[in-house]
């Protein structure tokens, strides 16, 4: 279908006129609100009116279509929209500028084919990537819009496409279909117009919910009946609000309230609800999942932010530069080129002496073009595209499991994976599996779960025996696997409390049961630790079987059991727990509930105080776990106190006001009294590598924040599982408030408790020493302790106000977690915004779900995990994955990378442009400003394109500084992008004038030589062309061996491309200077062998080499400096692996002792030794002691060490302070110092045996070294020793 979608969609919807007239029928009933009280105004909807089976009617509103829209382009606004993007790059528009003026005979000294090649080829292979991607978008779009719907129009069902449902038609849903719009639920299979949904793509809950059809309308279940329905809803306008809904229906002249409960929203699937059917009321765009996705934006990298404005500086230079020479030339003109007119004429146009300097500035500005080419941004492209490909050919991010391997589904943000600050999670299906398991649990006092050994030890569990069998019970779920056969035991034996345990267990849910086949039961629960606790009674042989409204059957060890339902006492995050009131066979009443501990504890029967203690114990070890509890209880129940209660119950539930309060007071009375029976212990089993990767990304300082849509005893729950908090963590802010005032207390709060702690900085350094002051929004981002910070939805809502945002940042960027509960999908994106908004961080968000797809889109970097929830996230994301351990690999190893290698491309780029430009200029100052070049035209041209490119691409693609391992072992490599420290203004000043500074040896040196130099036969050596052919030959050869020494990673392909480039030059330059080519084009190629005659010369070899030593010397010079003087970390990692090489090269070189058992007299020297040298560290360079200290120091050299020996010794005076009055620094704390284990400490004047000797060579930093063997423990006798 291409870039045309399927329709064209109106994302607002616009109401354009009402109804004049209210029906007669609904005169007693009262007007809906509008027609009494608002009136409509064009580009807003104030409220919503679907009238059912009257399209005519609500065409009138011009309601949007169900025809969904995420892409950007069609076919006709591709072109425009496209390169409208492109130009607000500003070196496309820069190089358009250029292009216009090489159109100008008078101006241009350079072909027009030099820059529209290019700059067509850049924009062309960028418009081929966005049509790409766009493409798939559309194709996504299409596969949703073309799904069919049961719609029923003249009385019958049709079949529909989904973007042909309008607003108004009653459609029929069937079991495990989606919802094709936001319903209205009106009637259904099951018993009082109840339904089952799954909600994954709206919240990424997967566990089931219940909607239920208002009594009216439950009973229209027949097409007939349907067809006549002609109610009237009058609703909200479309907003974004997952969890509220408020309207009303008017039929029958009656008008009944409807709620949240009542609808059926896009992307919820229908479960265990054999049909359905519903009113649409929002469609499409206005539907509240669209209105949660936000819109698709044009994400670019800070470095191409960066870039843009380079390109404005450069351009400012470059007008200076052009300034200068025009002024040059109008001088030079009025001075002495009027005396030469006869042979040096003025064109035809020119005038004047002021004017041929303006022309002169034109061409000058042509000429000078070259400080960006339009090369860079093709090369930018290529390494990005070849980034991507090393991300999805890695096989350590492929899923065997799901055979789905990682994919950058964008070319443009690789670099900004290396400068991520922030991490937004989801939860469910991100960090877990979404997965809960029964793991332990605890029966009147008696834990149950662990498994011992012989010894009494508690047995890990690789160490563990086989699973319980659990073959005795026909209706055991297989999957089910539980370690502790006590428990079994307890269940068989028939102890009373046991089966009690497990009977509310079986009783005290809303699960609904499936059995497809005899003995095939199938579980759908609202949560998924309902599933697990009741399956856990399943298998140990209290399995329950169905239900209906008043009964719940269970088969009780083999036995039906039929319980009757009394009353279900609902959980909420008010309550948090759940009760059931149910009468046995006997006739017995009893109340059966669970909850969260905090709660149920409270209302225990005092007579249980002992057993309490022991289970809150056991709380306490599971929770330390990170294991969800659940506390159980019961409490018997008279007959009369039952009835009496009943009634009170029924009152409540009538009441038109404050009815939840009511029901609320009547619960707690009942829930009161109880007898604690036990408590449950569910694992919410993680996703492999979650901890670790949350340790490894918190050490390189990136901050994870939790935005999840699930309650917050979860969250909470999984915070701990997956080490976000720890133990460590000084305290936990729960900021829960509903007012904005409780919201604005409790952060304040927080933060002066954070303020009160006892050191307002950590680790021994000031806010300024610890991060750049604009990274601080104030001096709580270095308070110390460690704190972490969970808040609410509705807490947040009030949070993300304007007036109280800077706050909630504030607090929140102060505490090492966050986790934020109960919000919505918009809520999400909102959070991220804050944080890209103030903290000027990169940030990345992740997630799985429907639900994540704003929060993906509004983050810098989007990464969709292809998990339990559909393929919205992935579909939206930059970048994607099946695990979020992945995320690691990701960042620290190809987003550090990617960083790495885009800042040394950009800095070797400008640099290599520069010294290839400038020549120009100061070539100017000798041709009498004439806007002559030096080279030739056709070194120009190629210079970019083939004799420098390859190379440079090579660096940017391979290069590495450290290999993965070390990227992963070493987290603080990390941070160098998350500062900018690579490329930022000062690095590219730097580049400037080390290009700026080659620029004049590559002129001057060769200028100053052939002004005196003459040939072999005693010619003059100067000539235009010689001398151009010397300074490109020299440029050529200076900018190799430039990036040689950039080059840290070399591969066959770095040193093909380097050495190939040299080679391909001279070739073209002799071809250039043949004798064939000029007689093939006489015209072009009218030097026939000066190219030869030049090189010919030994002084011309001489001055090519003296101008590449004078321009690279003062580089090594500088970095052999810094290696020894200021070393960053990779620097010290780079060297730590030349140790371990160094240790391999020197194993096998000592000397067997002597067998002799009589011992040397002179063992050790009569004077002092190395000894306590040795022992002290100082010495040991080919050692981790070294390496710690060779991270640290900054400006003493290692010899120093040995200076201070004399110090050191005992006697004299402690060490004197460094500079400054500071106590020497503490190693790196990144850097990881294994353990010298076997050191032998016999080290004075052993040399004879090898131990310490001087070596001859001097040390990488200056120094002689004193190599140190170190020696293993001594190996068992008979065991072949090792070499050291």
């Amino acid at each position: 279908m291409g870039l045309l979608g399927p329709c064209w969609v109106k994302w607002r919807c616009v109401q354009k006129s009402a109804p004049q007239e209210m029906p007669e029928k609904w005169a007693r009933a009262g007007a809906p609100p509008s027609w009494s009280r608002k009136k409509p105004s064009w580009g807003t909807e104030e409220e919503r009116r679907a009238r059912a089976n009257d399209r005519e009617y609500n065409e009138k509103f011009q309601y949007a279509s169900n025809c969904i829209k995420t892409s950007k382009y069609n076919i006709l606004t591709f072109l425009p929209v496209n390169l409208f993007e492109q130009f607000q790059e500003v070196a496309n528009t820069y190089f358009l500028f250029l292009l216009i003026l090489q159109l100008i005979p008078q101006v241009s000294s350079l072909s027009w084919f030099t820059t529209i090649v290019p700059l067509v080829l850049v924009l062309a292979i960028t418009a081929v990537k966005d049509a790409t991607d766009d493409y798939f978008r559309h194709k996504s779009d299409n596969q949703v819009n073309n799904r069919q719907s049961q719609v029923l129009i003249d009385g019958s069902l049709q079949q529909e496409q989904w973007m042909n449902v309008r607003v108004g038609d009653i459609i029929k849903l069937e079991n495990n279909q989606f919802v094709a719009a936001d319903l209205l639920l009106l009637s259904s299979s099951e018993p009082h117009g109840l339904c089952y949904i799954e909600t994954a793509e709206l919240d990424g809950e997967t566990n089931m919910k219940v909607r239920q059809a208002i009594p009216v309308t439950s009973e229209l279940g027949d097409i007939s009946r349907l067809a006549k329905f002609d109610g009237e809803v009058v609703c909200e306008p479309p907003n974004n609000k997952l969890d509220k809904f408020s309207g009303a229906l008017y039929w029958k002249e009656s008008k009944f309230p409807l709620s949240n409960q009542n609808m059926l929203l896009r992307g919820c699937v229908l479960r265990n609800t054999e049909w359905c059917f519903g009113l649409v009321v929002f469609a499409g765009p206005d539907t509240k999942l669209m209105q949660n996705s936000g819109r698709t934006k044009f994400k670019r990298t800070s470095i191409d932010r960066l870039m843009n404005t380079l390109v404005l500086w450069i351009f400012g230079f470059l007008v200076c530069m052009g300034v200068i020479l025009a002024i040059g030339n109008a001088i030079w003109e009025h001075e002495v080129g009027t005396r030469f007119q006869v042979y040096l004429p003025w064109d035809e146009a020119v005038d004047s002496a002021f004017f041929s300097g303006f022309l002169s500035f034109w061409s000058y500005i042509i000429i000078l073009n070259t400080v960006v080419p339009i090369s860079l941004y093709v090369s930018v492209e290529v390494i990005r595209l070849g980034h991507s490909y090393f991300i999805n050919w890695d096989r350590k991010m492929f899923c065997m499991k799901k055979q789905t391997p990682a994919e950058a589904r964008t070319t443009t943000l690789n670099e900004e994976l290396g400068q991520v600050e922030y991490v937004f999670s989801d939860k469910t299906g991100t960090l877990t599996q979404n997965v809960m398991v029964f793991h332990k649990c605890s029966v009147r006092g008696r834990s149950y779960g662990d498994v011992f050994d012989v010894l009494g030890h508690k047995a890990e569990l690789g160490e563990r025996p086989q699973p319980v069998d659990f073959s005795f019970n026909p209706l055991a779920d297989k999957k089910f696997l539980f370690w502790d056969p006590t428990l079994l035991e307890a269940v068989k034996v028939g102890d009373p409390h046991t089966h009690e345990f497990f009977r509310l267990l079986s009783l005290c849910h809303t699960v609904m049961s499936e059995e497809k086949n005899e003995g095939e039961l199938y579980y759908k629960a609202q949560s998924p630790d309902e599933g697990a606790l009741v399956t856990a009674a399943r298998n140990f042989g209290f399995v329950f079987r169905s239900r209906t409204p008043k009964t719940i059957t269970v088969h009780e060890m083999g036995t039906a059991v039929t319980y009757q339902l009394l009353a279900i006492l609902d959980f909420n995050n008010i309550r948090k727990r759940m009760s059931v009131i149910v009468r046995n066979p006997e006739g017995r009443i009893r109340l059966y509930c669970k909850g969260a501990d905090t709660i149920l504890l409270d209302r225990l029967h005092p007579s249980t105080q002992e057993l309490l203690n022991t289970t809150t114990d056991h709380l306490n070890e599971y929770a330390g776990e990170g294991l969800r509890t659940l506390v159980l209880a019961y409490k018997d129940l008279d007959e009369e106190y039952y009835e009496e209660w009943a009634q009170r119950r029924l009152q409540a539930s009538l009441a038109q006001d404050s009815r939840e309060d009511r029901l609320a007071s009547v619960y707690e009375e009942v829930e009161s009294d109880m007898m604690l029976l036990g408590a449950t212990a569910i694992e919410d089993r993680l996703q492999q590598g979650v901890p670790e990767t949350i340790a490894l990304l918190t050490l390189a300082n990136i901050k994870i924040w939790v935005l999840t849509g699930d309650k917050q005893e979860t969250a909470v729950n999984i915070g701990y599982s997956c080490k976000m908090l720890t133990d460590d963590v000084t305290e936990v802010f729960v900021v829960t408030g509903h007012t904005v005032l409780e919201v604005r207390e409790e952060l304040r709060k927080a933060r002066e408790k954070m303020m009160d702690s006892p050191h307002t900085v950590g680790n021994g350094f000031t806010c300024q020493e610890k991060r750049p002051s604009s990274k601080l929004t104030s001096v709580l981002e270095a308070v110390a302790g460690e704190y972490a910070l969970v808040i609410n939805g509705h807490s947040l809502a009030h949070a993300l106000e304007a007036d109280m945002e800077l706050e909630f940042l504030e607090t929140a960027c102060a505490c090492k977690a966050v986790i934020c509960c109960r919000v919505t999908p918009l809520q999400k994106a909102q959070v991220v915004e804050l944080v890209k908004k103030h903290k000027k961080a990169v940030t990345l968000a992740i997630g799985d779900g429907a639900n994540d797809v704003s929060m993906i889109k509004t983050a810098h970097i989007g990464v969709g995990i292809s998990g339990q929830e559909g393929i919205q996230a992935v579909l939206a994301s930059d970048y994607s994955f099946s695990q979020f351990k992945f995320l690691q690999r990701l960042l620290l190893v190809h987003g550090r990378w990617s960083y790495l290698r885009m800042c040394k491309f950009l800095c070797y780029f400008f640099y290599k442009n520069f010294a290839f430009t400038m020549v120009h200029f100061w070539f100017g100052f000798f041709c009498g400003f004439s806007a002559q070049t030096v080279y030739d035209q056709y070194f120009i041209t190629l210079y970019n394109i083939v004799y420098t490119s390859l190379p440079v691409l090579a660096m940017g693609v391979f290069d590495q500084d450290v290999p993965e391992q070390r990227s992963m072992e070493y987290p603080k490599l990390y941070e160098p992008g998350q500062l900018n420290l690579l490329f930022n203004k000062r690095e590219f000043f730097i580049c400037i004038a080390q290009g700026i500074y080659a620029s004049v040896l590559v002129f001057f040196l060769p200028y100053g030589v052939f002004a005196e130099a003459a040939r072999d036969d005693g010619a003059q050596l100067a000539d235009y062309q010689s001398f151009a052919v010397t300074v490109a030959t020299s440029l050529v050869i200076v900018v190799s061996v430039q990036i040689g020494l950039d080059t840290g990673y070399w591969t066959a392909i770095n040193h093909f491309f380097i050495w190939g480039s040299l080679a391909v030059y001279f070739a073209i330059l002799f071809a250039m200077h043949s004798d064939g080519l000029f007689r093939m084009f006489p015209n072009q190629f009218r030097f026939v062998g000066n190219a030869q005659s030049s090189l010919a010369q030994p002084t011309v070899w001489l001055t090519i080499a003296l101008t590449t030593v004078v321009c690279i010397l003062p580089v090594v010079a500088f970095r052999f400096l810094k290696l020894s003087l200021k070393p960053d970390l990779s620097d010290t990692v780079r060297y730590s692996q030349l140790v371990r090489k160094k240790r391999a090269q020197h194993r096998c070189t000592r000397r067997p002792g002597r067998t002799s058992s009589r011992r040397s007299g002179y063992a050790f020297a009569h004077q002092e030794g190395f000894g306590e040298l040795i022992m002290s560290g100082k010495n040991m360079r080919l050692s981790s002691l070294g390496l710690a200290g060779f991270a640290t120091r900054s400006g003493s050299g290692w010899i120093e060490s040995l200076r201070r020996k004399r110090s050191d010794s005992p006697g004299s005076p402690p060490d004197k302070p460094l500079k400054g009055g500071r106590p020497p620094p503490p190693p790196h704390p990144s850097l990881r110092i294994p353990a010298q284990t076997g050191l032998r400490r016999r080290t004075k004047n052993r040399r004879a045996r090898g131990w310490v000797r001087p070596c001859p060579a001097r040390g990488p930093w200056g120094g002689s070294n004193l190599c140190i063997f170190l020696l293993p423990p001594t190996p068992t006798p008979g065991a072949e020793s090792p070499c050291s």
